[in-house]
């Protein structure tokens, strides 16, 4: 073989194994966003044909799984709207999806919104990766809420719920596979009081804060622990703080890690009778009011949905989102009033 010859075919083999290898590391990124697979969508086109198991209280058995849309990306967030509508965080954009599977973009850049919430104002109100909690929407009332806490930034705030009076509970918590520093502030629950950008942090002891709500009556806090084998409760006070942490309910543990099984649970939300329903690689887990666990609902694809909500007609619908996915099913009990999740 000639030498010009020689040289071209070790530069072809160079140049693939050099592709192959950037393909391999390609592929080792996707999925480390936000948690188990976070950033990965569904290898396959969601089964349609899924049902419901019998949940008392909740849902019928075979009630139908229904994929309202495939395809959008990253998917997150899942706030029903007073019109039938629910809002979703997808490839860094705000969109409204209406009962009818139809999709308009609000906000074109969100800054890495995860978790959604809106206020008694109507203004849409974002947890963001890029370390802040801001009011996305409507145009014109754009603001930064908080984005540092005692001088130093937060780790990666990741979903919220607002009060009746105003004030944001929102937690914050690390990229799963990411190096703590010892200068970081612990993984807390944080609250933003209404009327003011005053943050104080009302919880610390939770070992992965991650999805958030409240009762109808904002008297309990509900806060899903990643790391942890229980869905936690506490008391919240009449300046917003917290008190009596509870184990309330115990997951079905499916999520693997270096120190056993943990719930991985991800988005949190809760019905007008009280039932709470936690997006779990066991798919969502739902717990009575008592924190009695009922039973699991199995995702229409086989990885674990991201967060969840209440929207659609009646507000009757549990929408769930994750995996460029959004799929609702018509629950017994609709939504809080004007809470969206």
């Amino acid at each position: 073989m000639k030498p010009k010859v020689i040289f071209v075919a070790l530069l072809c083999l160079l140049c693939a194994v050099a592709a192959f290898g950037q393909a391999r590391e390609s592929g080792r990124g996707r999925g480390q966003e936000g948690g188990r697979g976070r950033g990965q969508q569904a290898a396959q086109p969601p089964a349609t044909d899924k049902v419901t198991p019998e949940i008392a209280g909740v849902v019928k058995a075979g009630t139908k799984i229904e994929i309202v849309k495939f395809g959008l990306g990253g998917t997150d967030a899942g706030m029903g709207m007073s019109d039938g509508s629910v809002l979703v965080s997808s490839r860094g954009s705000l969109l409204k999806i209406d009962p009818d599977g139809n999709a308009t973009t609000l906000v074109e850049n969100t800054d890495q919104a995860a978790g959604l919430a809106i206020d008694r104002k109507g203004r849409v109100i974002a947890a963001q990766y890029s370390k802040k909690v801001s009011v996305l929407y409507p145009k014109g009332s754009e603001e930064v809420l908080t984005d540092s806490f005692d001088g130093k930034p937060y780790i990666r705030p990741n979903d919220l719920i607002v009060d009746k009076r105003g004030g944001i509970y929102f937690t914050d918590c690390y990229q799963i596979g990411a190096t703590p520093s010892p200068n970081d502030l612990p993984q807390s629950v944080y609250y933003i009081a209404p009327n003011s950008h005053k943050v104080i942090r009302v919880a610390s002891d939770v070992r992965r804060p991650n999805g958030i709500t409240l009762s109808a009556d904002d008297k309990t806090l509900y806060v899903n622990d990643w790391d942890g084998a229980y869905l936690l409760t506490y008391d919240v006070q009449p300046d917003g703080t917290l008190k009596n942490r509870k184990n309330f309910g115990k997951y079905t543990l499916k999520e693997e890690t270096d120190h056993g099984l943990v719930s991985g649970a991800d988005g949190l939300c809760i019905d007008s009778a009280g039932h709470t329903f936690a997006t779990t690689p066991a798919g969502v887990q739902v717990f009575s009011a008592k924190g009695e666990h009922l039973g699991d609902i199995e995702a229409p694809y086989d990885m674990p949905p991201q967060n969840c909500g209440f929207g659609g007609p009646g507000n009757s619908y549990l929408y769930v989102t994750g995996r460029g996915v959004v799929y609702r099913i018509h629950t017994l009990s609709a939504g809080v009033k004007d809470r969206g999740k």
